[in-house]
């Protein structure tokens, strides 16, 4: 049996605790496209994706995330995956097609630290919306573009994404400890910056799902639309850019304190002999290119993260490193 083909970040799932609040969040101010409603869940995606969502909301008591998809190019690759995580004493179910609103069959499992992983192979085509231009609104989501998560062992955590799954390292940040320890990586299998980005902190928890946008300008317009409607405290960080992919950055926080990035301008990584960049973990330029720091509750706050056996919050444990540069401390 080959190793799997991992192709891309497919979709995010939060759970939230008002359908009706997100919704205003999500689709009214910041434009994503709703694919499916019920009492229970609202499937959303961008303009540019013919999936059937790329971010599903699931009303809960408590918010968290229930998992985080990726997509692969045959069931085959779900049977890889799913004998692959046995052989690692991994909690892991398969999910019936329909179980997951507009999903076919999936794989659910719990990664090596913590984080609850989806893969799925097939989603129901609703028809992308890139060209209708006339239905474009909010801040121009085009689509889901990665998914960033603290760990307590950021080494550990990477070594299993790029021996197991095949994931390329483009960044990384070390300590300037003698030998150096690293302290986060940005981690793809599409062809772009990153997937999945770890990073050093109180986890398993996800601190963000980057979303794409076209253009700078619609940075710029999301804040501006936050704001005139009076949810400008949903604005957390930014507009910046980031030394580490050169993407322009919009850190904003929905009704449940979910983080979700709008985020633009990084770079292609398709040549395999690419060597990944490195950065000091004290270099203030590595988070925000142009010197600002990250506000405390960057740090300090993220989403709590499922067990896919149970559905249950998992507990969170302490990071292995000191969770941010010397120069915030």
């Amino acid at each position: 049996m080959t190793a799997p083909a991992i192709l891309r970040a497919a979709h995010a799932a939060f759970r939230v605790t008002d359908l009706g609040r997100a919704r205003a969040f999500y689709v009214d101010l910041l434009g994503l496209v709703e694919t499916a409603a019920s009492p229970d869940a609202l499937c959303l995606r961008g303009y540019e994706e013919d999936d059937h969502h790329s971010l599903l909301l699931v009303r809960a008591s408590s918010p968290g995330v229930a998992h985080m998809a990726y997509r692969v190019a045959s069931p085959d690759d779900l049977d890889w995956l799913e004998v692959n995580a046995r052989e690692a004493g991994l909690p892991a179910r398969r999910v019936a097609a329909g179980e997951e609103p507009g999903q076919g069959p999936a794989l659910r499992l719990q990664d090596p630290a913590g984080l609850p992983v989806e893969f799925v192979a097939s989603m129901e085509r609703t028809g992308r919306l890139l060209q209708r231009f006339d239905l474009h609104r909010g801040a121009r989501i085009m689509r889901i573009d990665h998914f960033n998560c603290q760990v307590s062992d950021v080494e550990a955590a990477s070594a299993w994404y790029q021996r197991q799954w095949g994931f390329r390292c483009s960044e990384y940040t070390e300590t300037d400890d003698d030998p150096p320890r690293l302290w986060a990586v940005w981690l793809h299998r599409k062809q772009n910056v990153h997937d999945l980005a770890l990073m050093t902190g109180i986890g398993p928890r996800l601190h963000h799902a980057g979303f794409w946008v076209p253009e700078a300008l619609d940075v710029i317009r999301a804040c501006d639309l936050l704001a005139g409607a009076g949810w400008h405290g949903a604005i957390e960080r930014g507009p910046g850019r980031h030394g580490i992919s050169n993407a322009l950055f919009l850190y904003l926080r929905d009704p449940d304190g979910h983080r979700i990035e709008v985020y633009t301008g990084d770079y292609l990584t398709a040549d395999p002999d690419r060597p990944a960049i490195r950065w000091a973990l004290n270099d203030p330029r590595r988070q925000t290119f142009w010197g600002h720091a990250a506000p405390a509750s960057w740090f300090d706050e993220a989403s709590p993260v499922e067990s896919v056996l149970t559905g249950d919050l998992l507990p969170t444990h302490a990071p292995a490193l000191q969770d941010r540069p010397q120069f915030l401390t």
